[in-house]
Order: structure tokens, then sequence, then C-alpha cells
């Protein structure tokens, strides 16, 4: 199975100036293609040469995983933006954050503490647990929590490459838009 760079859900210059046209022509044009090319390379002649891209991830190690996560992870991250959503939770993930966090505020606070703190490169998670609360985990490299039995809903990239162009070095400064463009709809549609 050839696996493909899915199409971004908004234009690429419709998150600026939170995220910008060029780091999107960067992050998802360069670095997401580049993983979808290199996991093409790899599978032929494997066991997961026409495995689904989360069966790749659950199940896989090394390079294949590395790229396999890299594309579940930022198509994920990706969709979770809108120029124009919701931008606070409702209904029953707004009662959810409450419950585990105590506030959204909380909440937003331990996860850019997450987020911020994570030490090298990777990605901080919003997961649900199997009883339907919710936990924040820091992923290096390219960890997904789907493999500890968790079910993602939001994600924040921490690599550099999804924000050195727009605010160098100082993650924090991204952190603090990155807010400002979260679509809490989609987030909402993977909380079950």
């Amino acid at each position: 199975m050839k696996h493909e760079l899915p199409k971004l859900p908004y234009e690429l210059d419709a998150l600026a100036p939170v995220i910008s046209r060029e780091t999107l022509e960067f992050h998802y044009g360069k670095h997401h293609q580049t993983y979808v090319n290199k996991l093409n390379d790899l599978i032929p002649d494997t066991p997961f040469a026409d495995s689904s891209l989360e069966e790749i991830v659950m199940k896989s190690d090394g390079g294949i995983f590395n790229n396999a996560a890299q594309i579940w992870n930022h198509t994920f991250y990706f969709e979770t933006f809108s120029p124009s959503g919701r931008r606070e939770p409702q209904g029953a993930l707004a009662d959810a954050i409450k419950s585990s966090f105590g506030s959204f505020d909380a909440f937003k606070e331990e996860f850019t503490k997450a987020a911020t703190t994570l030490f090298g490169s990777g990605w901080a998670w919003l997961s649900m647990k199997d009883d339907g609360s919710l936990v924040i985990t820091q992923e290096s490299n390219a960890g997904n929590p789907m493999r500890s039995g968790l079910t993602p809903l939001l994600t924040c990239d921490v690599w550099e490459h999804a924000y050195y162009i727009d605010y160098r070095n100082v993650r924090p400064d991204y952190i603090k838009r990155f807010w400002e463009i979260l679509n809490w709809e989609v987030i909402e549609s993977r909380y079950k």
C-alpha cells in the first residue's frame, strides 16, 4: 500500500500569523512529505507492505515506526487547526477536562508546561484513558500514546521544525500562540 501526504483542510496561509505560510511550506510540504516518501521506500517486501498507517504505528519499530508515526502524528496535528474554529471545548469533552484537571485554564497550564518542558524533540498529548478520563503525556521523537493504550485527542509538535521559522528558538512563544488556532470541534469529535 502506498501512503500519501494528506491534503490540509485549509490554505497554506490560513493560519498566519500564528503559523506562517513559510512554516507550513517547510513543515507540511517538506518534513511531512519526507516521512511519507521514506516510509514508502522502507515498507516494500516487509510485513507492513499492505498495512494501514495505524497498524504500522502500533506494530513496527526502528525506521519504519519513526516515519509512520511521524506521518500519523503530523496529520493529526495539522487536522486540529482552523483559522475560524471554536476556541474552547464544550459538552462532554469540556466536562471531562474539568473533571480531570479542575478547569479549562488549569488544563491549558498543565498542557503548556508539558509542551514547554519536553527535552529535545517530540510531542505533548492530551489523550483519553479507557475510563473516559484524560491525561497529558510527553512523547519523545515520534512517540505516540496509542502504543500505551490511550486515545489521542490533541497534540502539540515541539520539534523545532514546527516553530523555528516563526519563533526561532523561543518554544514558549509558539505554544502560547498554538491555542489561538485550535478547532475544538475537531478535538471533540475524537472524544468518544
